[in-house]
């Protein structure tokens, strides 16, 4: 049984100026995404990857969910298309928040 939250440590530039590598953020499981949420998602072409990225708008087949990286060195539905989101970032651990995701 998947307990309701979890911690994930970001890893890579992706969600940059709102995450950094090595931060840590806490998820809710299964909680439904909305807009504009950053979510930890599963892509269908790469089953065993989950990424944080910001959702932006639901497709067929799950949603479409971008990086806030505005270099767009990055991988994200434009790239593997529609993502499944497995959980919805609540608010960053580490470091000490100093605003509310």
């Amino acid at each position: 049984m998947t307990p309701a939250f979890r911690r994930v440590l970001i890893k890579g530039p992706s969600m940059v100026p709102t995450l950094y590598d090595g931060d840590v953020v806490l998820v809710r499981w299964s909680a439904p995404a909305r807009e504009n949420d950053v979510v930890l998602v599963r892509w269908g072409s790469r089953p065993g990857q989950l990424s944080v990225k910001r959702a932006s708008h639901e497709v067929e087949g799950g949603w479409f969910v971008r990086s806030d990286n505005p270099l767009g060195h990055t991988t994200d539905s434009h790239d593997l298309g529609a993502a499944e989101v497995v959980a919805r970032v609540v608010c960053r651990l580490w470091p000490r928040p100093k605003v509310r995701l």
